[in-house]
């Protein structure tokens, strides 16, 4: 693999012209997937120790790791779409926005009436289906959460997470909102800091406030997985994985050229629908582009949560209650104001200053936990800062909009995305397969809110109104003001019709880790009744607490990387 790359008999125009019509996807495979010559010989010739479904954050973790312990480790990675971005859409120019939701998404299962029926809940946000998933379009928050916050969890896995959260964070780029812009002085003629005095500021309120509102637990300034600007000079780069899967198999070529290593091979436009199995071995993968023959390979599911479990309903009818449970986050959404003359701090701000903080809570009595997302916005000339707000926002899904923030000039503009966990016990909530014919979409997926969950939700939207009001406001409710979908900035609290969002978040569960019989996931992340195939990412989740699930994916992946590679 090299910088440059070119077929000798069409070089420089002779004999002939040569090809003239390559695409995107054709250059990529040239240099660095699988090309029908190259997956010829995958098929046919090569042997692997692991083989990878899937190249999001899991992935990347895993064979990272992998690589670290036993860099002559033969992996495949196998992704079910093609190259789309090559890094996350918020480091490209402003227009790369428009690529969020609609066809980059997919939903590869059927909800069930009663789901799409229900008052509140009525989806769950689909997959990402190109190399590097959702990785190229997530917030990028990842908190720690604490080991109360892992309620329900096996004390093992607790301990792994919180072993290889360093690890993780490092992989990821997390840093705190706080320490972004640290080394930066607002003097140097630019308009940096963006995360300075209003962050500082925003962050000691939370503080000092958390008392004043009775369900809420902890602050922290958001943990971002933009610390890039630290390593390579740049300001503020949201992490994704193709660039980092893509850099880890031109090191492991160089290392392969070397003969201290061996190569990665990644195959795009591959989809996985079934795992062949004798006894409880796998055998072989059916695929969108033809039989791979596992060999003795370890076969690790890293594509999510529901994806690989429609893939072990299919493949496995030995392991039980794959599907059985569900659980998600569900979200609220509000939008508030307060004029900027009511800090004391209004006249230090800069003309664009950003703050990005996470705030935890539970209810009391159903102990279900939730948290805001806090992104606080100071902003004197939206239309001049667009582009640089659009780049630094810790969250543009859960923005301020050009409308809002045009009206607001002379406030400051408060996006709390809330995020409460939905409850696993639920019997009404699964995934199961259905009659479909096609064994990547044959699944009906059906989620209800439970009384626990109606709970939990008017709790968070409770403790969201009383954040804004008695921490945030610092002369009290009277002077907060709330977006209205339907009249615009109004001093009355928003109906829940209108800031209740009806699509889930972070859905996991349905293969859950534990040592009890009714897991799906032994603790060492075997899928039971199965010999080598592993499980990744949120479906082990035994509950999902609130907490955005990034880091301790990432750091539970590393984990597995090292049981299955690293020497005894």
């Amino acid at each position: 693999m090299g910088a440059a790359s070119a077929s000798s008999n069409f070089n420089g125009g002779f004999p002939t012209p040569g090809p003239q019509t390559p695409t995107g996807q054709d250059v990529m495979n040239h240099v660095f997937f699988a090309s029908k010559t190259g997956w010829k010989q995958i098929r046919e010739q090569e042997q692997f120790d692991y083989i990878v479904i899937g190249s999001g954050f899991c992935a990347l973790a895993f064979i990272d790791q992998v690589y670290r312990n036993a860099p002559h480790a033969r992996v495949l990675v196998l992704e079910r779409g093609p190259f789309f971005l090559p890094e996350h859409f918020q480091n490209l120019p402003l227009p790369y926005a428009g690529v969020l939701g609609g066809l980059s998404e997919t939903f590869p299962w059927t909800l069930s009436m009663r789901t799409h029926e229900a008052p509140y809940i009525k989806w769950q946000h689909g997959m990402v289906p190109f190399f590097g998933g959702r990785s190229i379009l997530w917030s990028a928050w990842c908190p720690r959460p604490t080991p109360e916050e892992m309620q329900g969890w096996p004390e093992e896995v607790i301990a792994a997470a919180h072993a290889y959260f360093p690890e993780a964070e490092r992989l990821l780029n997390v840093i705190p909102a706080s320490a972004i812009d640290r080394r930066r002085s607002p003097d140097d003629g630019n308009p940096r800091p963006i995360y300075g005095e209003l962050q500082q500021r925003i962050t000691a309120l939370l503080e000092s406030g958390l008392g004043k509102v009775s369900s809420l637990t902890r602050t922290l300034p958001a943990p971002l997985a933009a610390g890039a600007a630290e390593l390579s000079n740049v300001d503020f780069a949201k992490f994704s994985t193709p660039g980092q899967l893509l850099m880890l198999a031109d090191r492991q070529a160089q290392l392969a050229a070397a003969g201290q290593g061996a190569p990665l091979r990644i195959a795009t436009e591959c989809i996985v629908g079934r795992i062949l199995q004798q006894g409880s071995r796998p055998t072989a993968l059916e695929t969108s582009r033809g039989i791979v023959n596992v060999g003795g390979a370890k076969v690790v599911l890293a594509m999510g949560a529901l994806p690989p479990t429609t893939l072990v309903l299919n493949s496995f009818p030995q392991v039980a209650n794959a599907g059985g449970r569900f659980t998600a986050h569900f979200i609220t959404s509000v939008v508030a104001r307060v004029p900027r003359a009511d800090y004391d701090f209004d006249a230090r701000l800069l003309e664009l200053e950003l703050a990005a903080n996470y705030v935890a809570g539970i209810d009391r009595e159903t102990q279900g936990q939730y948290h805001i997302q806090l992104t606080s916005l100071s902003d004197r000339d939206p239309q001049k800062n667009a582009a640089a707000a659009q780049r630094h926002m810790p969250d543009v899904v859960a923005t301020a909009s050009m409308e809002q923030l045009l009206t607001s000039k002379d406030h400051l503009v408060f996006v709390c995305a809330v995020l409460g966990e939905l409850d696993w016990r639920n019997p009404d909530s699964w995934l199961r397969r259905d009659d479909g014919e096609d064994p990547t979409t044959n699944v009906t997926l059906q989620v209800l809110a439970n009384a626990n969950d109606d709970a939990l939700w008017n709790t968070m939207d409770q403790g969201t109104f009383e954040t804004l009001e008695r921490i945030l406001s610092p002369k009290g409710p009277a002077r907060v003001e709330y977006w209205h979908a339907d009249g615009g900035w109004k001093p009355a609290r928003p109906p829940l019709s209108q800031i209740r969002v009806p699509g889930l978040v972070h859905e996991g569960s349905t293969l859950w880790i534990g040592q009890g019989q009714d897991a799906v996931v032994g603790l060492d992340y075997a899928l039971k009744g199965v010999d080598d195939v592993y499980v990744t990412g949120a479906a082990l989740w035994p509950a999902s607490g609130s907490w955005n699930p990034t880091l301790t994916m990432v750091a539970l992946a590393q984990h597995l990387g090292d049981l299955l590679s690293k020497p005894a």
